[in-house]
């Protein structure tokens, strides 16, 4: 447990010293072939399977659906942890290739396209735990988070119900292996929408029916405390 704590701390939160050694060392040769290699692969992250407190690994399977699933060798419980900010990261189905999302009322969803609500804040609760939270929601009174969980039955929780303290937002990372991957872009989102509305899945137009809700909505009418 230990081992895969601070492989993985070391992962998320920092660069070892001998890699910053080599960075100097190279730094010239990198920045002049880094124009070269823009769609390369670039930032470091891991293949990991979230191991719930609730007993389950989470899972997501090929149409998208995230549960738990007590399967330790499932392939659909593996997925890319992909940093894309200090502390921050996306988390990618290996088998879907869909990003988690998180969406203004505290549903999780799943994208085939890279967007603001597919990211979430990593942090180590107490011990070895990691809790994940959406970057963009939050509860408007209090500004408590909302996490990502499962319940005991190994169902996905709605955020704002997920509390930090709780198993079911406790996970511990079991990492299987460090890849480097490109940057998740918003700007291929267009290109990608264009595809995917050609041929619609049942998830996507799910996703079309929460991207029109959440047009309608004006913005200021989810601010609800009158402080």
């Amino acid at each position: 447990m230990t081992r895969y704590c601070s492989l993985f701390r070391r992962l998320l939160f920092g660069q070892s010293k001998e890699e910053d050694a080599d960075e100097e060392e190279d730094g010239g040769a990198q920045r002049e072939s880094r124009h070269h290699h823009h769609h390369e692969p670039q930032l470091k992250g891991i293949v990991t399977r979230l191991f719930s407190e609730q007993g389950f690994f989470l899972q997501m399977q090929p149409d998208g659906a995230i549960s738990g699933n007590k399967d330790e060798n499932s392939d659909y419980t593996l997925f890319n942890l992909i940093p894309v900010g200090l502390r921050v990261v996306a988390m990618q189905g290996v088998k879907a290739g869909l990003y988690m999302a998180m969406n203004a009322e505290g549903f999780l969803y799943t994208s085939d396209v890279f967007t603001a609500e597919c990211k979430f804040k990593e942090s180590v609760f107490e011990n070895y735990y990691v809790i994940y939270s959406s970057t963009l929601y939050r509860q408007h009174e209090s500004g408590r988070a909302w996490f990502l969980g499962l319940n005991k039955e190994g169902v996905i929780m709605k955020g704002n119900r997920v509390k930090k303290t709780k198993p079911c937002s406790h996970f511990v990372p079991r990492p299987i292996e460090v890849c480097m991957y490109k940057e998740p872009s918003l700007h291929e989102l267009e290109e990608k929408l264009l595809k995917s509305s050609r041929s619609p899945t049942m998830n996507s137009e799910e996703r079309a029916g929460i991207l029109e809700q959440q047009k309608e909505q004006p913005e200021d009418s989810t601010e609800q405390d009158g402080s």
